[in-house]
């Protein structure tokens, strides 16, 4: 028999009949009338090849065949109800569920990291587990393995929901004894030795080959490039904390996030300073699985985490 072919209205209608033993008081009980409920008998007795109710002794009265069936259509039932239950509302304070996020260390520092201290203390069954980019590839976040990405991505896949977390502009940070706090212009900065800092989108990145300007390097050295200018980079690394303890070098200065600059400045004697040219801010994204889109864990998740990027000030 082909499921398809089966009204199952027809299954809640022979829990009923069997249940009042009676065509009128089943009608009555769901709200059909007595030739509706009579036709839905006759249905019911093809679909089964069987009488299902017969009458005796003035009641109608189930078969073997009917009484067989009513704790298999009972658990059909119930089945059925639970499936089309709408979903609970979260609650962080009860739930017991980990979310997947991934970010580099200057939104995990910046974000992820205090977001996560005040969601613990109120909610202890919320765990995290925080990824880096290399750890994640593009079938991850399709598959909806990964809760959010976040970071400033070059592309970003269609497929995918996103919302902007915060814009970030850029600044020096350097050593108190750095010469470029004497002389903050252009020509200043270009006689100093550099820190490239540069973790983007997802996946495995390729290693820096050259510094001529043929290979494009990040947000930074295309506004350089936009002046004809280059820099002198003596170290390249992906990670934001590391640029933290080469600044400790006097020679060294890096050019950062504000929000990351502000964060290391206020653990360490680093010194924050403007950057003498233009470059475009940061735009920070976060992007989703439309497999996760709906989920009620999730939605709470984005919608705290966007609300706790609201406080964090860019000053």
């Amino acid at each position: 028999m082909n499921i398809r072919h089966v009204d199952l209205n027809l299954l809640v209608y022979l829990n009923v009949l069997i249940d009042e033993q009676s065509v009128s008081k089943a009608a009555n009980k769901l709200a059909l009338t007595q030739p509706a409920m009579s036709n839905a008998l006759k249905r019911l007795r093809d679909l089964f090849d069987d009488p299902l109710l017969v009458r005796a002794a003035g009641t109608m009265t189930p078969t073997a065949k009917a009484l067989s069936l009513k704790p298999e259509i009972e658990s059909l039932l119930k089945m059925a109800e639970e499936i089309t239950q709408p979903s609970e509302v979260f609650d962080p304070s009860t739930a017991n569920i980990t979310f997947r996020i991934m970010a580099n260390d200057y939104l995990e520092s910046t974000l992820i990291a205090p977001f996560i201290t005040q969601q613990l203390a109120k909610n202890p069954g919320l765990n995290f587990d925080i990824l880096s980019p290399s750890d994640v590839n593009l079938q991850d976040m399709e598959k909806g393995t990964i809760d959010l990405a976040i970071n400033r991505f070059n592309g970003l896949p269609r497929s995918f929901h996103q919302a902007s977390v915060w814009r970030d502009n850029y600044c020096c940070l350097t050593h108190p004894d750095n010469s470029y706090l004497q002389k903050q212009n252009l020509e200043g900065y270009l006689a100093q030795e550099h820190i490239w800092v540069n973790r983007a989108g997802w996946g495995v990145e390729a290693a820096v080959t050259n510094k001529s300007g043929s290979q494009k390097l990040g947000w930074v050295d295309e506004a350089l490039w936009q002046l004809e200018q280059t820099r002198n980079i003596r170290v390249f690394t992906r990670h934001y904390m590391v640029a933290s303890l080469l600044c400790q070098s006097p020679q060294l200065i890096a050019t950062l996030p504000r929000r990351q600059a502000m964060l290391l400045a206020k653990h360490t004697d680093l010194v924050i300073s403007p950057v003498p040219f233009q470059i475009v801010p940061i735009e920070v994204k976060m992007l989703w699985s439309p497999l996760l889109h709906h989920a009620n864990p999730h939605q709470w998740l984005r919608r705290e985490l966007l609300a706790f990027a609201s406080t964090v000030a860019d000053r």
